[in-house]
């Protein structure tokens, strides 16, 4: 039996953190370098639809598209599509067979498994980026943390991890769990928005 990952929690909290975001913060800087508020939550808006639809092996524009490809930015009514997005993609990934056999995202081919854990893993590490850029607060459910730190950990020293996540940030062991998922995603756990002036 194929075992399935509940994503509605993590879900919920990304959505949640989304709606808190003012428009004035939409230019506020975030833990990801080239990466506004805005762009962060338009990749968000982005990944889960690409997520949401390699889920349902429904391949093509949406599945091909590397992450690198683009500054990603919102559209016009993000809060909405964003929120609709990440509630089917919740509901894409409660289905076993979205586990099953092979599906592609960012054009790459991968097994449905590791496709799902990843997509959990770019809602846990974004849904920090967010969080500290807007100063939320921020507690993933620990089922998705677990995720998170199975799928990072044994790439943390391999020099060849790719563009998607910088090299792992050192913590110590006793640091809470998300502190060394978010070490292991490449950001510094005590990052902060820079004071202007």
């Amino acid at each position: 039996m194929t075992e399935t990952i509940d994503f509605t929690a993590q879900t919920r909290l990304v959505a949640r953190l989304a709606a808190h975001t003012r428009d004035g913060e939409l230019e506020a800087p975030t833990p990801c370098e080239r990466y506004r508020v805005r762009h962060l939550l338009g990749h968000l808006v982005g990944l889960a639809t690409a997520f949401r639809d390699a889920a349902r092996k429904n391949l093509g524009p949406t599945t091909d598209t590397s992450p690198t490809a683009a500054l990603p930015d919102v559209p016009a009514d993000w809060r909405g599509v964003l929120d609709r997005n990440l509630a089917e993609l919740a509901a894409a990934w409660h289905s076993p067979a979205a586990w099953q056999g092979e599906t592609r995202a960012g054009g790459v081919d991968l097994p449905g498994a590791i496709a799902g854990r990843v997509a959990l893993n770019e809602l846990v590490l974004h849904g920090w980026d967010l969080a500290r850029a807007t100063g939320q607060p921020y507690a993933p459910d620990a089922a998705s943390l677990g995720v998170s730190y199975a799928l990072l950990a044994p790439s943390a020293d391999d020099p060849g991890r790719g563009p998607l996540f910088g090299p792992a940030v050192p913590v110590p062991d006793d640091a809470p769990l998300l502190d060394r998922v978010v070490a292991l995603g490449g950001r510094h756990p005590s990052w902060t928005p820079p004071q202007p002036g």
